[in-house]
């Protein structure tokens, strides 16, 4: 019973503190974080679509020529 206290109060105290956060700066956290992170085909395949998309550009070098 001990940890679902624990739990409930967690939740409350983000849940209080998401909402004494004013607008702008919620938007400002959120807008940071999308900078950061990296794009989502580097995040599920790593360097593969790089990887992919520097031999897919000399095959068609090759072929110009």
């Amino acid at each position: 019973m001990a940890k679902s206290d624990e739990l409930v109060k967690f939740l409350t105290q983000q849940v209080v503190k998401y909402i004494e956060t004013p607008k702008d700066v919620r938007k400002q956290v959120r807008a940071g974080r999308r900078e950061v992170r990296e794009r989502w085909s580097t995040r599920w395949f790593g360097m593969l679509p790089l990887a992919l998309r520097m031999w897919y550009d000399r095959v068609l070098r090759r072929k110009a020529k």
